[in-house]
This record gives structure tokens, sequence and C-alpha cells, in this order.
């Protein structure tokens, strides 16, 4: 067979073993096998099927981060205690609170010094382990 044939062959069982995992590099390497395969068709030397192959492969494998960590960059904080309801059961003097939250108490803090101290209160973001909480609903 063709040495062009091996190539894509190669390819086309990475990108099967992508299908299973889902991460996108094993596309890139089957893309990057793709490439040496294309060279072995057009009938460049082995040494310069290789050099391509490894160029998109690494090339491919440094657009994915980028644009995988610009990805991570962008997502909000995603929890699900926020906008959720809480009670204050004390306040301290120093403006903190112990929060009835989830069946146990949470040490809170307002998001600001306005923040009422009475009704209705929603936790807005996490800081570590303690509630940030507002009167508005977020």
């Amino acid at each position: 067979m063709a040495p062009y044939v091996y190539w894509f062959l190669l390819a086309l069982g990475l990108m099967a073993l992508e299908m299973m995992t889902g991460t996108f590099y094993l596309l890139v390497l089957g893309i990057a096998l793709g490439v040496g395969g294309m060279a072995a068709l057009f009938g460049l030397s082995m040494p310069l099927q290789y050099a391509l192959s490894a160029v998109a492969g690494i090339a491919g494998t440094v657009i994915l981060r980028r644009v995988r960590r610009a990805r991570m960059r962008d997502v909000p904080n995603q929890s699900l205690d926020i906008g959720q309801p809480v009670q204050a059961v004390q306040w301290r003097e120093d403006g903190t609170a112990r929060a009835h939250y989830r069946g146990s108490e949470w040490d809170a803090e307002p998001e600001s010094a306005t923040t009422p101290r009475t009704g209705p209160l929603y936790i807005k973001a996490l800081r570590g382990s303690t509630l940030i909480l507002t009167d508005r609903k977020p």
C-alpha cells in the first residue's frame, strides 16, 4: 500500500478514538496525521511528511489550548448557591453575621454597609466559605 493510506488510516483511527473521549486533542492529532497523508499523496519526501505532520500537531495543540484558556476566563461564577434565600441568625458588631443555609450556619457579610439587616436576604456571591448577602434577588 502507498504511504498516504497508512497516514489516513491512522488519522481515522485517532478521530474514532476522539469520538469516545471528547477532548479534541486526538482530533487535532488526527488532523495532523491527515496533513502528513496529504503530503504523502502529493509525493513529498518522508522527512517532509513527518515535519508537516509535527508542525500541524503542535500548531493545533497550541491553538486548542489558547481557545480553552480564553473560554475558561469568560466563564462566570456558576455556583448554584447564588440567588438562594438565607436567614440571618445573628448579626455581630463588626457587621458580619451568622446565616442559616442548607441546614447549617455559615459566616456571612452584607454586600455593602447599606444592606438592610431585616427582611429577606439572598446570596450574591461566595468568598471562600463566607456568604455575601444582598437584599435583592440576583
